[in-house]
This record gives structure tokens, C-alpha cells and sequence, in this order.
């Protein structure tokens, strides 16, 4: 028993270790000076901050939907408001993506569904009537990741609130300034109008430990987690239950049937979103052999800008590391220099000038290439020949690595889509649009910067954060 309980420990000291390397993490403790006056939201412990949260759950949870809803539209208004200060300041902190995309995405919150998602079921026989209704948890700890600071912590708020929670936040150290300001404005303006804060709650300092005590809380009822595997795997063994969101590394097909032009443009349109920092953004490429010159020219005259084989090998060079010094994809990890910066940084890394306004970078690589294998969040994007549209299909699995997280297809062959959307088994699946359309932006779906493919949810709404209660009513209003 001894010997389990220290291997137990050593895991633990493991998964601990790399999840500071992963979200460098200070080592710092989670208990502040306790000169940090508790304001608008933002405490010196966790256990403030938690505590904080829980008492005001009580009131979230008596509201009306009506009122939850006017909660929901101050969160939506302070970012739409506040767009261009909040995008500012986010970039400034995180220095990754594009100032234009990190404004659209605050504008983009009006796509997340707030308490128009929340329903109750019934279900009635000759022995009497149920309802179902969706209750809240309590507290949620939630952790946000630095790619989408604010964003995810806003899309967050409106569905926890929607469904009557509260939440402690435990934002990413590197984009820690700027989702403390918005949570103390969101906490301000909701108290002003309901008479009571701390509906969302943080700490004055983001750490490992901080983050740590949130997973183990008594009083934290659910986890979400939105980051890398390491943070979704540490909240696991916290015992509680996790909506975790996870890596994606989605592919795109282009098959001979498929309109070039339109895919081209939607293709340039989803992967240089916020230079692709967005897990649902485009990866990687297959187009069939029989349309790749006419793919290719199409890229360019969207505004594209084509790499040769040289600065490939350049730019790969500067965005990866090997292990061992070699050049296998299989040993290739991310640098974080070039993580979400713009095309022409990139350029400048391959050695080639382009044009002011060029968005995305792209040139042909085969299918073992670190930049098809990896989720590299870049704005460049590879391009593999491949001979049919079921060999296509089948390269976008491996490239996808089983995360069953989001797929592109441009063709005309409902089918194929067909085909490929069976075998790629993902949460997200397009066809002819942009990657955005998925979460509501230009398409049918809606928006939400936590998508929980590892646990299963999918793009989360307000019921995500439920638990379904059944009410019986026995021997009365017998409808059958």
C-alpha cells in the first residue's frame, strides 16, 4: 500500500511539473499578501474567491430566466462596448493573434447562447407526469487559456450564468491582467443593477497552486477546463467531474467536384482567424492531384502567398525543434516564438518578403511533414497531393490523430462529405464554409471559445453547465 501511495505521488508530481512547463505557470503561491482588498470580484485566496462565489450562486440561482438573461446582456454589451480597449489589452498582454480578430471576437459573444437555451421536458402516461428540468451545479472552476483570454472567460460567464452558476476563474498567467479587469467590469455593472457581485469571482495572482486548490475545492461543484491535455488531465484527478476542451488539428479536404475559388477563400478566411490560434481553425490540406494547380492558383488569387520548398524547410527550421536534432515528424514539437504571429513575421522567418495585407502563408509539404502532424497555430498552411478523395479522407484521419475535435470538406458530392464526416467522427464538421461558420460566425451554428472534445459536451451552452432533474407528479394531471 505504501509503495502505490508513492507512485501515486510521483505521478502526481509529475503531471504537476509538466503543467507548469506547459502553461508557465509561476511558483508562486496561491495565498496573496493580504494587503489585496477583495474587489469587484477579484480576492487574495482561492478560498475567498471560492467562498465569494458560493454565496452569491444562492442568489444567481433564485433569479428568473428574464433576469439571468439581463445578466447575460450586460456581459454582451461590456464587450461589444469595450471591444477596442478589452481586444487592446489583451494584446498588448498576450503579444500572440491579430488586433482586428481579438476586437471581433469580443463582438462575437451576442453568437453565445444564453437563457434561450434552457428548457424543461415532460413526459406523462396513465400513472402521472414527469418533468425534467436542468438545475445548476453551484460553483464552476474554470480555467481559461491564453490564446482566447477574455473571449473564453465571457463566453463562459454568459452560459454558467445562463443556467444559474457562478464561477472562480483561474485565467492563464500571460493573459491574467486583462481577464481580471473585464471580470471586475463584468461584476461591477452586474452589481450596480441586481444589488449583489462576485457572480464571477478570481484571484489577484494566477499559479499552479491557485489553480491546484480551484480542482480540489470542496465547495467547486464542476470543472471546465479549455487548454492543453496536461491542465485537462490534473483537473481529472481532482475527482470531480470535467468539461475539458481539447487540441485539434483539423484537416481540409478539396476534392475535384469542389468549387476553387470558394474554397480557397474560405480556407484563407478560417485558418488566418486571429492567425490561427483557433483550435477549429484550418491545419492542413488534401487536395486531389487532378485540381491541385488549379487549388494552388486559386490560393494565390484569393491573396495566399506561396511558399517554395526552400522556405519551407526555413521557416520549419525556425517553428520547430527536434529531438535528437534530426528532422523526423514524430519528434517535432512547437516552438513558441511564431505561435500566433503575423504571415509576415513568418515570412520573415523563411526569408522572403510579402505583401503588407497578406493574411496566410502556404506551400506543398508531403503528409509526414511537422507542419501537417502538428497543431502549430501559425498562420501557414501545407498543401498534400493526394490521388483520390479517399486517400484524402484517410490522410485527414492520421492528420487529425483521433481528437475527434473539427473536419473540412469543399465538395459538391454530398456522399463524400458524408463519408468523410463518418470517418473523421469529429465535434465540428463543415462543408464548403469557413471554419467559423461553425460557432455561428457566417454559418448556422453558435459560438463559444470552449469546446469539449476530449469529455464529450461539444461547443458548450448553458445546459452543458446542468444537472437534469426529474420531478414526478403521481396520480394527478393525467393527460393520457
Amino acid at each position: 500500500m505504501q509503495i502505490q501511495e508513492q507512485v501515486i505521488a510521483e505521478i502526481a508530481k509529475e503531471v504537476v511539473a509538466r503543467l507548469r512547463v506547459q502553461m508557465q505557470l509561476p511558483d508562486k503561491p496561491a495565498t496573496a499578501a493580504p494587503s489585496i482588498a477583495a474587489r469587484d470580484g477579484v480576492f487574495a485566496t482561492v478560498d475567498e474567491a471560492v467562498n465569494a462565489a458560493y454565496e452569491a450562486q444562492k442568489k444567481v440561482a433564485a433569479l428568473s430566466l428574464d433576469e439571468r438573461g439581463k445578466m447575460v446582456d450586460i456581459i454582451v454589451r461590456i464587450c461589444n462596448d469595450r471591444r477596442e480597449e478589452l481586444g487592446r489589452m489583451e494584446m498588448e498582454e498576450t503579444k500572440v493573434g491579430r488586433l482586428d480578430h481579438k476586437i471581433l471576437k469580443l463582438t462575437n459573444m451576442r453568437f453565445v447562447l444564453g437563457v434561450e437555451a434552457m428548457r424543461s421536458d415532460a413526459r406523462s402516461d396513465s400513472t402521472g407526469l414527469c418533468i425534467i428540468e436542468h438545475a445548476p451545479w453551484g460553483v464552476i472552476g474554470m480555467m481559461l487559456p491564453v490564446t482566447h483570454s477574455v473571449p473564453t472567460m465571457a463566453s463562459n460567464a454568459i452560459n454558467i450564468l445562463a443556467a444559474g452558476n457562478t464561477a472562480i476563474f483561474g485565467p492563464h498567467p500571460s493573459g491574467a491582467k486583462v481577464a481580471r479587469y473585464a471580470l471586475q467590469l463584468f461584476n461591477r455593472e452586474i452589481e450596480r443593477v441586481f444589488g449583489f457581485s462576485n457572480v464571477l469571482t478570481t484571484t489577484h495572482e494566477a499559479s499552479i497552486e491557485a489553480a491546484e486548490q480551484v480542482f480540489h475545492h470542496p465547495k467547486v461543484a464542476l470543472l471546465c477546463v479549455t487548454g492543453g491535455m496536461a491542465v485537462a488531465q490534473a483537473a481529472a484527478k481532482s475527482g470531480k467531474r470535467v468539461i475539458a476542451g481539447g487540441p485539434g488539428n483539423p484537416p481540409v479536404v478539396v476534392d475535384e467536384t469542389a468549387d476553387l475559388d470558394r474554397a480557397a477563400k474560405c480556407i484563407i478566411e478560417g485558418a488566418a482567424f486571429d492567425n490561427n490560434l483557433l483550435c477549429t481553425g484550418e491545419k492542413e490540406i488534401f487536395v486531389v492531384t487532378s485540381v491541385a494547380d488549379a487549388f494552388i492558383s486559386a490560393m494565390k488569387r484569393a491573396g495566399a502567398f506561396q511558399l517554395d520548398s526552400a522556405a519551407i524547410e526555413r521557416l520549419t527550421r525556425a517553428a520547430f525543434t527536434f529531438e535528437g536534432g534530426g528532422g523526423g515528424c514524430a519528434r517535432a514539437h512547437v516552438k513558441k516564438d511564431l505561435v500566433g504571429k503575423d504571415a509576415s513575421v513568418l515570412a520573415a522567418a523563411a526569408g522572403v518578403r510579402v505583401p503588407a495585407d497578406t493574411q496566410l502563408l502556404f506551400g506543398e509539404t508531403d503528409e509526414n511533414h511537422a507542419f501537417v502532424v502538428e497543431e502549430q497555430m501559425m498562420p501557414f498552411i501545407p498543401v498534400v497531393r493526394v490521388r483520390d478523395v479517399d486517400a484524402a479522407i484517410a490522410a485527414s484521419v492520421k492528420a487529425e490523430h483521433g481528437y475527434r475535435h473539427t473536419a473540412i470538406i469543399h465538395t459538391q458530392n454530398v456522399e463524400t462529405a458524408t463519408r468523410m464526416a463518418r470517418a473523421m467522427n469529429t465535434t465540428i464538421f463543415v462543408q464548403n464554409a469557413a471554419s467559423p461558420a461553425a460557432l455561428g460566425v457566417g454559418g448556422a451554428g453558435y459560438f463559444s471559445h470552449t469546446i469539449a472534445t476530449p469529455t464529450g459536451e461539444g461547443v458548450t451552452t448553458p445546459l452543458t453547465f446542468t444537472r437534469q432533474r426529474q420531478m414526478i407528479v403521481g396520480d394527478a394531471l393525467r393527460i393520457i
